[in-house]
């Protein structure tokens, strides 16, 4: 006795077209990250939240010994030497917490490995040299915005001219921390989490209007420097959209920081011989993507 599939034509099974099969899911890494968006904007706003309120820590000590009463605190955390050195340098710590956060977030607490998740590694066309070559063109152009406009001093112009030692440690923290941190805030958990759930276009709108939620106002009225701050800010987001690589933008960051930091460290051994319009410690163009100093 046939059994009713042996009474069927051979070729009865032809046309039944064969289920589909699920896509294989994508492997882990900078463009599926092991983070969402939500613990994305979390992150950014825990490293928001550091350096708005490190600071209290450092300063408050010294308040108390000055005995400044209500009526004067604002004034003279804008204008006393130490407590403009005090809130500068307690971004170092902010920085570093900022770091081991993020090493929680992206590893998932050890599980991950954390450059590679991020996408730490050169892309084929974006190598050293190129990403040096990015940096410098950056850099001119935004010498030259400073040059032509000469818009007007800042409320970073005031804490480089409050004195050396701060000068010298604004240099420090825009070449030892603040290009690492910065890209993997900006360009590495907020860009990978938001471009997997809404798209390459809006993720990279979005980081921007984030990164200049944070450091705009420091920079109004000075329109020419908001304009190389946004700038400076596209172009590494473009670069990350395209290779899916964080290292360049890393490299672009930290060259066109380090061309500043070297010339805040020499602005006075050169100032005579530079034009009006370049001179005093804001002519370097330290950009508010450097650190955030929140007066």
């Amino acid at each position: 006795m046939s059994t009713p599939t042996e009474s069927l034509p051979k070729d009865s099974f032809a046309n039944v077209a064969p289920e589909p099969l699920e896509p294989a899911p994508l492997p882990l890494g900078p463009d599926n990250p092991p983070w969402h968006v939500p613990g994305a904007i979390g992150f950014w706003l825990l490293s928001v939240a550091l350096i708005l309120f490190m600071p209290v820590f450092f300063v408050v000590p010294y308040i108390l010994r000055q005995e400044i009463g209500m009526e004067g605190l604002s004034g003279f955390l804008l204008t006393d030497k130490t407590a403009i050195f005090l809130q500068v340098v307690s971004t170092i710590p902010a920085h570093l917490l900022t770091l081991g956060a993020a090493w929680l977030l992206v590893t998932r607490v050890g599980k991950f490995p954390f450059l590679a998740m991020l996408g730490w590694t050169w892309d084929a066309k974006y190598n050293f040299w190129r990403s040096t070559a990015i940096a410098v063109g950056l850099y001119l152009v935004g010498i030259s915005l400073i040059y032509f406009l000469d818009g007007p001093e800042t409320p970073l112009n005031k804490i480089l001219n409050s004195s050396r030692l701060t000068a010298v440690t604004v240099a420090f923290m825009a070449t030892a921390t603040a290009p690492l941190v910065e890209e993997i805030i900006y360009r590495g958990v907020l860009y990978s989490a938001l471009q997997r759930a809404i798209g390459a276009r809006l993720a990279i709108w979005i980081v921007l209007i984030l990164f200049a939620l944070v450091h705009v106002p420091q920079y109004l009225p000075n329109y020419g420097i908001l304009f190389i701050i946004l700038l400076l800010s596209t172009v590494l987001t473009i670069v990350r959209a395209r290779t899916g690589k964080l290292l360049p933008c890393f490299i672009i960051h930290l060259v066109f920081n380090g061309v500043q930091s070297v010339l805040i460290v020499l602005e006075p051994y050169f100032r005579q011989y530079l034009p009006e319009q370049m001179r005093g410690a804001e002519s370097a163009i330290v950009l508010a993507s450097l650190f955030g100093v929140q007066l």
